[in-house]
């Protein structure tokens, strides 16, 4: 058996040791393990890396749509208000899912860990 893609672990919600379709149960949230094959995936540290890094990519386009739109058009305030916040929440709430789980599969294939320091005996 081949472990999946990044790519397919994200897209299709997989398993990235058994390419299962367990790894979400709920919208965005991790399953606390596979359910086929028995990986801890709450054990891995996905963070709030994903989120930042899609805020920071999403906020640049918006915000450069946005004074593309002001300069060519003009709208009044609202329109931007009613137009732009809107786009912004369901693009970044429509790829965290997927920018989650590509961090987790990168996570499983490098064998990414937390770092713990040994004590000296």
């Amino acid at each position: 058996m081949t472990a999946p893609t990044p790519a397919d672990v994200a897209l299709r919600g997989l398993c990235p040791r058994c390419g299962a379709k367990t790894l979400f149960a709920g919208l965005v949230t991790f399953a606390p393990s596979c359910r086929a094959c028995g990986l801890d995936i709450a054990g891995f540290n996905v963070g709030d890396g994903p989120a930042a890094f899609l805020i920071f990519i999403i906020g640049g386009i918006v915000t450069g749509l946005a004074i593309g739109l002001e300069l060519s058009v003009g709208p009044p305030w609202w329109v931007h208000a009613l137009l732009w916040v809107p786009i912004t929440a369901a693009l970044t709430l429509g790829l965290l899912r997927l920018a989650k789980a590509a961090l987790l599969a990168l996570e499983y294939r490098h064998r990414a860990r937390e770092g713990r320091i040994q004590a000296d005996e």
